[in-house]
């Protein structure tokens, strides 16, 4: 059976707090195999990545190193690691008036350094996977996805396994690690103080060691990205290479 629960009673975070005595103090008892989500604005107010709402556009251009898409004022972008995401993750909300927060500078390092820190506190294995609220290409509304991890597995490979008909699956990698940043969103909420919550039940992804790749393994290579361009994007590349192709002619 798998149990979802948010932890209460966490001090409103500032720059440069202790959030694994916080987090540690406020969950109480845990169990070998739990896995802890932590929203990502709690990292990132602790590690100090705040700006004057007043740079978010020049925050957003900061974070960025591709441009996948834009319409109108938004833009899609790609970070420095390989997340695809609306405005680079900047945002103004749950932060004081007139700043917003940027993700965590490494979500994964993040994660990992969490991760150690209540492992040798209560003696135990523990996950910690950091979330981020993302939307989806061809799906309205958003849901929380995990962009930092440490301490289990964020990808459960089935290929080679059978489903019950004995037919052997060849593509099957459930996102286990996004499924639990979405799963707790629902007890976390995005507006009720609780940017924590605890899964108890999925031992089975809680790892001995903290593999340094964290949350990576959910990101998508270009080499297999089939829409790493948006449509606008994809019409300018192409006029330009046929200009070239023209010039080079003439």
């Amino acid at each position: 059976m798998i149990s979802i629960w948010a932890v209460v009673n966490i001090p409103e975070i500032r720059q440069g707090d202790d959030i694994a005595t916080l987090i540690g103090d406020a969950a109480g008892s845990l169990e070998d195999g739990d896995i802890l989500a932590v929203t990502s604005k709690i990292v990132s107010k602790a590690e100090g990545r705040i700006v004057a709402a007043a740079d978010r556009e020049a925050a957003i251009t900061a974070e960025s190193v591709r441009v996948v898409a834009t319409r109108g004022t938004t833009r899609i972008v790609q970070n420095a690691w390989g997340q695809v995401m609306a405005a680079a993750g900047v945002d103004a909300s749950n932060t004081a008036d007139g700043t917003v927060l940027l993700l965590p500078e490494d979500p994964d390092a993040s994660a990992r350094a969490l991760c150690l820190a209540l492992r040798e506190r209560f003696g135990i294995r523990v996950g910690v996977v950091i979330t981020d609220t993302f939307g989806r290409p061809w799906r309205e509304g958003q849901t929380d996805v995990a962009i930092g991890a440490a301490g289990l597995r964020v990808l459960d490979d089935l290929r080679g396994s059978r489903d019950s008909a004995g037919h052997e699956l060849h593509v099957t990698q459930p996102a286990v690690g996004d499924e639990i940043a979405a799963a707790t969103d629902l007890v976390k909420g995005k507006a009720n103080g609780t940017p924590v919550a605890v899964v108890r039940g999925l031992g089975r992804l809680v790892t001995d060691e903290i593999d340094p790749a964290g949350a990576q393994p959910l990101v998508r290579g270009a080499d297999t990205d089939m829409f790493r361009v948006g449509s606008t994007e994809a019409w300018d590349e192409g006029y330009r290479a046929g200009l070239q192709a023209r010039d080079a002619g003439s």
